[in-house]
């Protein structure tokens, strides 16, 4: 997936990077330990029901595979990881083979001493979700009451433990004016955050998510606010730190956010040195891309990773190949993403109309006149082509009953 705004990679970083995507080690992966959670979000791609996660001595495995095969960036979500019983017995493994370790959650389950635990098991960074500094409209979007508030009460405590918090706001029609409120909130507890525009079909295809999905005219106060295209405030040694090492205001909840040249001609990091892995076992390129590329109780990682046919495939696709995208005048204004690309258009190496319209929006507000993707240039000309022929046939039709 790739972000409007990230940050740059550090040296260092960048030679990882190289040489991880280079030689296609898994550098990053997501983990979703659990589907389960104590929130409903009316904007939620998972399937809740629990189908057979894998068990504490399945994820133990996982993670020891991963270490082997070299990962270095570990994060675990759900669902709500703080459902998961083995949480700590999964951490303290983790702890033990070195990974860096994030968390995602919502937070209303942390208290005093599960912020200490995490602490203590070296788990680094905790990505926060919240919709709204005004309950009403955070609660409406979780549908627990309350919710804002546990949540917000969770991040001083994690804070108090050294933890590097992050808040992040998926932007939906239920909570698009509150976003200047989140901004706020986050700069006055002094963490960084970042407002996400993606809204995503379900795992299995189904669109229900999709009718939260902000029209991309209604976007425009965002994309125009010159508060999210300027450096966000530091207030304290620990935000600044931290806000380096996060992306910037607006771009994906989900990815990591580094820029790196190591990525020039890719689509995206997904398959090449990141993979997701569900609470079943199955892994993926990416949660955005759901196509299984094999499974952890029948096979080993290393075995899928550098085997699968799926991310042999993925791994061959490069941006100046992409059939309609690579003629694109306006190419570099967009955001696209394989795996939406598939969701949406039906197609991993194609474009996608909301791709396009975002691409075309960002364009005009920096200047270009009439701008207009590859797909709607082939779409206006497959029109005109139509309408030709459709002429034609009446003009021949009309000359032969004279």
């Amino acid at each position: 997936m790739t972000t409007s705004a990230a940050v740059g990679a550090t040296p260092v970083m960048d030679r990882l990077i190289s040489r991880t995507v280079r030689k296609h080690q898994p550098l990053s992966v997501h983990f979703d330990l659990t589907y389960r959670c104590n929130e409903r979000c009316v904007h939620c791609y998972l399937d809740h029901d629990d189908h057979g996660e894998l068990s504490t001595a399945e994820c133990l495995a996982v993670i020891n595979e991963l270490a082997q095969a070299g990962t270095l960036f570990l994060t675990f979500s759900g669902g709500e990881i703080f459902l998961r019983p083995d949480l700590y017995e999964i951490l303290a493994e983790a702890r033990r083979l070195h990974f860096d370790i994030s968390l995602k959650t919502n937070a209303l389950l942390v208290t005093p001493e599960r912020a200490e635990r995490l602490r203590e098991f070296g788990v680094r960074r905790v990505q926060i979700s919240v919709y709204s500094d005004i309950p009403e409209v955070h609660d409406a979007i979780t549908k627990v009451p309350g919710s804002l508030q546990r949540t917000l009460a969770a991040i001083p405590l994690l804070l108090e433990q050294g933890l590097q918090v992050k808040l992040a706001c998926p932007l939906m029609r239920e909570n698009l004016l509150a976003y200047r409120g989140v901004m706020d909130l986050a700069e006055k507890i002094g963490v960084p955050y970042v407002l996400d525009l993606t809204i995503t079909p379900m795992m299995d295809g189904n669109e229900g998510p999709l009718a939260h999905r902000i029209p991309v005219s209604s976007l425009l106060p965002v994309m125009q606010d010159p508060k999210l295209h300027a450096c966000m405030p530091q207030p304290t040694a620990e935000a600044a730190l931290a806000m380096q090492e996060y992306p910037a205001a607006i771009g994906s909840a989900v990815s990591s956010g580094i820029d790196s040249e190591a990525y020039e001609d890719l689509p995206c990091s997904a398959g090449h040195n990141s993979c997701y892995i569900s609470p079943y076992g199955d892994v993926y390129p990416c949660v955005q891309l759901p196509q299984a590329a094999g499974n952890l109780r029948r096979k080993r990682f290393n075995d899928i990773w550098y085997h699968a046919p799926q991310l042999e495939r993925l791994r061959g696709v490069r941006e100046s190949q992409l059939p309609v995208c690579s003629r694109c005048e306006i190419r570099s204004y967009c955001e696209r993403c394989p795996g939406l690309a598939l969701m949406e258009g039906g197609d991993l190496l194609g474009a996608y109309e909301r791709a396009c319209e975002l691409a075309e929006q960002k364009a005009r507000l920096a200047g270009v006149t009439e701008p207009i993707s590859a797909l709607h240039k082939e779409q206006v000309a497959k029109l005109m082509q139509a309408t030709i022929e459709n002429d034609s046939a009446s003009v021949i039709a009309n000359s032969g009953s004279h």
